[in-house]
C-alpha cells in the first residue's frame, strides 16, 4: 500500500512540473496504454466475464484522453496543423466508438498504430526543441 502511495505522489508531481508539451506526451502515452490494455482484453477467452468490461472501460478511457487532446487544440495559434489534428482526433474517436460498439479489435490496432506515429513525432519535436529553452509545443497540440 505504501509503494502505491509513493507511485501516485510521483505521478502527481510529474504532471504538476511538466511543460505543456510534456503533458501532451503524457496524454498520448496514457491513450496508448489504454489501447494496449484493450488489445490484451480482446485476447482473453470469450467466456472471461471481465473481458467486455475491460474492453469498454479502456476504450472509454482512451476516448476521453483523445477528447481532451482535441478540446485543447488552439486553432488560432495552430493554424492548419491544428485543423489537421482535429480531424485526426475525430477519426480516432469514431474508430474507437466503432470498436466498442462492434467489439472488434481491428480499429483498436489501427488507431494504436496511427497514434503511436503522432506520439513519436511529438516526442521527437520536444527533443529537438528542448535545447532551445522552449518546449516548442505551446498552444498547438
Amino acid at each position: 500500500m505504501v509503494a502505491q502511495d509513493y507511485a501516485r505522489t510521483y505521478r502527481s508531481n510529474a504532471v504538476l512540473t511538466a511543460s505543456p508539451g510534456q503533458l501532451v506526451l503524457m496524454l498520448y502515452d496514457g491513450a496508448l496504454r489504454s489501447l494496449l490494455l484493450t488489445r490484451e482484453a480482446f485476447a482473453r477467452p470469450p467466456e472471461d466475464f471481465r473481458r467486455l468490461e475491460i474492453i469498454n472501460a479502456q476504450l472509454i478511457k482512451a476516448q476521453n484522453i483523445l477528447g481532451e487532446l482535441q478540446d485543447t487544440l488552439n486553432h488560432e495559434a495552430g493554424g492548419e496543423l491544428s485543423r489537421t489534428m482535429d480531424r485526426l482526433y475525430d477519426y480516432y474517436l469514431r474508430r474507437l466508438t466503432e470498436a466498442n460498439m462492434r467489439k472488434q479489435v481491428e480499429p483498436v490496432i489501427e488507431v494504436e498504430r496511427l497514434l503511436r506515429e503522432v506520439r513519436d513525432g511529438w516526442a521527437e519535436m520536444l527533443l529537438k526543441h528542448s535545447g532551445s529553452g522552449s518546449d516548442g509545443a505551446r498552444g498547438v497540440a
